[in-house]
């Protein structure tokens, strides 16, 4: 009877083993989850790019904020690249601690040369441009011309500011969108001056910090394979979008907060 009651309880004593280190398993990994929640970046400052404003990030923000993340969006004014990159540092400077800066387009020219202030941890662009110290975007871009420097839908006020022809955004700026949104961006886009896109970097910040790229593989604004080239020389963290258009972070928030998140995650 005995030799049965150990039998018995071998395999119960076993199960509970199995069960405790299963708990503290579970427990390490909670832990390490929490611990990493702990150490990401809580800011995020968002930056829009040229014939934008800073409403098309809503998607971005909401999905941001519902997972605890401190978002602020600049309004750049695009009257001159100086006032756009201070209009940046004005923002940052209104965080309390360190943050990760997010820009679309133009905007990867304003972020290159704001990031480099103290707060920020971690750049990421998002189908946007990656100047070097010394270059500007007009110029980098003709290492691989886009569809929209190609055709004639960009126009210029007397005042030499610019814009895209609303008849055309659709087609080259948001073609994944609906009509109606891609006509309400067409119709309530920020002009921007023509000499910005010819400003020349005083500073990289993307070589002293960590960088991640988001490619909209179907971009006609910027050549996608110009975003590849980015990507690769600053050995930033790329990810694509399939099927994406310019305005991939309208149509495509989830892709683009995840990003955000994973160098929220990892920069330091």
């Amino acid at each position: 009877m005995s030799n049965s009651m150990s039998g018995l309880r071998a395999p119960r004593g076993i199960s509970q083993f199995l069960c405790i280190v299963t708990l503290l398993l579970t427990c390490c990994g909670l832990f390490a989850q929490n611990k990493d929640k702990e150490h990401r970046i809580r800011n995020i400052v968002l930056v829009h790019g040229a014939w934008a404003d800073g409403s098309g990030w809503k998607g971005v923000y909401n999905i941001l904020v519902k997972d605890g993340y401190n978002v602020s969006i600049v309004q750049e004014p695009e009257t001159s690249f100086k006032e756009d990159v201070a209009a940046t540092k004005r923002v940052l400077a209104l965080q309390d601690g360190p943050c990760i800066l997010v820009a679309h387009s133009y905007g990867g020219a304003v972020i290159t040369e704001a990031g480099t202030d103290p707060s920020v941890a971690g750049l990421v662009y998002i189908a946007a441009h990656m100047p070097d110290a010394g270059e500007n975007e007009a110029d980098d871009g003709k290492r691989f011309p886009s569809d929209l420097s190609k055709s004639g839908a960009i126009k210029k006020t007397p005042d030499g500011f610019t814009y895209l022809d609303p008849a055309q955004f659709r087609e080259y700026f948001a073609a994944d969108l609906s009509a109606e949104q891609a006509a309400f961006m067409a119709r309530s886009q920020v002009l921007n001056l023509a000499d910005n896109f010819k400003a020349v970097m005083t500073t990289a910040a993307w070589r002293s910090k960590p960088s991640w790229m988001l490619v909209a593989a179907a971009d006609r604004t910027i050549n996608p394979d110009l975003e590849r080239w980015y990507a690769t020389r600053a050995s930033s963290h790329r990810v694509e979008v399939a099927g994406a258009s310019h305005s991939v972070y309208v149509s495509h928030p989830k892709e683009v907060a995840a990003l955000i998140e994973e160098a929220a995650s990892h920069a330091r």
